[in-house]
């Protein structure tokens, strides 16, 4: 029987899984540079997590999870983000605390069960960073630039950055109140689920991509307009902070996030090179979240990317890795006698963190040098029974093409002269 991968997953092969380390590294650089730690969490976490910390009435809640049950009829999730289980980590090993900001972030994947289509599928990976223990909004901009320096870090260029405001528990009630009686002419003409949406969360409205939604959608009142005083002083220092590092953004007044625990600041990055799924990342404030699963209040934000759609671009924009450099010798051998001698060689290279290989298939000479090329290789050491005759062998640099001989002893010295 022939097994197929199943639907909305997909295999990353050794070509590919070059730009997925090249992304990965990047993250932990850029990460790194602005002091977040990385923090690792199980795949799966009690399904309660999820629907207290994403909302009940959330698509990703009720449609999109991956919820079963364990052999004591516990309810488990897979994760479908990962904000929730870092705060839940936070809260259970005691690294929240008065005073202090706690700075993580996590690379992995989750699992939403969505239509699979181009950057979207039902395993997909995020990388994120979460700042927990203070409402500065200098932390806000702090998260959007370094959003920003990772996409140029990676070169990926025609990066929008929209921002918008969503309020805080003060001010939501009203603009809640006032999207009602909006929704409320229009609501009829509009899809099934936004009719739901209208009776349970109307805010969950706005984040509707069916086309005929659009129009209503278009002339809704918008959060930014109806802030509190605190939230708007909040935002307009946000954007003042993000004016003077000069980062090019828009106010997006329909931009919410998809997860209910978002209050005040709220962002995404988009890229042209995307078609209709355009957001490479998005992230804001949750200053409630840590209260709403049993902690003390704690202000919070983070952002996350997805990851296969930042590949897309690479991909796209033709950022294909090379293996060259990452073999520095590969032992070309003729005959069982040079082959077990290639083999020792090569266990001393690489007992000294010298990356290197030798073939294994028998291959003639000239098929080890294409094997060698092939793999990216710095240097090709030939051994042969002539060679084996004289304790010495030609080491030749695969990038002048120029040749050395080199007693069997001094391979290893010769190799890391500079």
């Amino acid at each position: 029987m022939k097994y197929s991968i199943p639907r909305g997953t997909k295999d990353i092969l050794p070509d590919e899984a070059l730009l997925w380390q090249s992304l990965e590294e990047a993250c932990r650089r850029v990460f790194a540079i602005y002091n977040y730690n990385e923090i690792r969490t199980p795949v799966f976490e009690s399904t309660e997590l999820f629907t207290r910390s994403i909302g009940s009435t959330t698509d990703i809640v009720k449609k999109e999870m991956y919820e079963f049950k364990d052999r004591k009829g516990r309810s488990l999730t897979l994760r479908p983000e990962e904000t929730a289980p870092v705060a839940r980590a936070c809260l259970e090993n005691n690294l929240i605390g008065p005073d202090q900001i706690t700075k993580l972030y996590y690379i992995g994947p989750m699992f939403r069960y969505e239509r699979p289509q181009a950057g979207r599928q039902r395993q997909f990976h995020q990388a994120g960073v979460e700042a927990f223990g203070s409402p500065d909004p200098l932390l806000d901009a702090e998260i959007v630039l370094m959003n920003v320096q990772l996409f140029k870090e990676l070169g990926i260029k025609d990066i929008d950055v929209n921002i918008n405001s969503v309020g805080c528990e003060k001010c939501r009630p009203h603009f809640r109140k006032e999207l009602k009686k909006y929704f409320k002419e229009n609501v009829a003409k509009m899809c099934a689920d936004c009719k739901e949406r209208f009776e349970f969360n109307p805010l969950r409205i706005l984040d509707c991509k069916e086309g005929k939604c659009q129009g209503p959608i278009d002339g809704a009142p918008a959060s930014v307009d109806l802030l509190c005083p605190g939230c708007r002083d909040h935002f307009e220092q946000v954007v003042k902070m993000l004016d003077y590092q000069e980062v090019k953004f828009k106010v997006n007044k329909r931009l919410v996030r998809g997860l209910d625990y978002y209050t005040r600041t709220t962002f995404e990055l988009l890229s042209g090179k995307l078609g209709a799924q355009n957001a490479v990342s998005g992230g804001g404030r949750y200053d409630t979240l840590v209260q709403e699963l049993g902690g003390k209040a704690t202000p919070a934000v983070g952002f996350a990317i997805g990851m296969e759609r930042v590949i897309q671009i690479m991909t796209n924009d033709k950022c294909q890795m090379s293996n060259e450099g990452k073999i520095i010798l590969f032992i070309a051998t003729l005959g069982d006698e040079a082959g077990k001698l290639g083999f020792d060689l090569l266990s001393k290279a690489r007992e000294k963190g010298i990356a290197a290989d030798m073939d294994y298939a028998g291959k003639s000479l000239k098929a080890q040098l294409k094997m060698a090329d092939r793999l990216g290789a710095k240097y090709v050491y030939l051994l042969g029974a002539d060679e084996l005759a004289k304790g010495s062998a030609a080491l030749k640099d695969m990038g002048t093409g120029e040749q050395k001989e080199v007693v069997f002893d001094d391979l290893l010295k010769e190799l890391r002269r500079p």
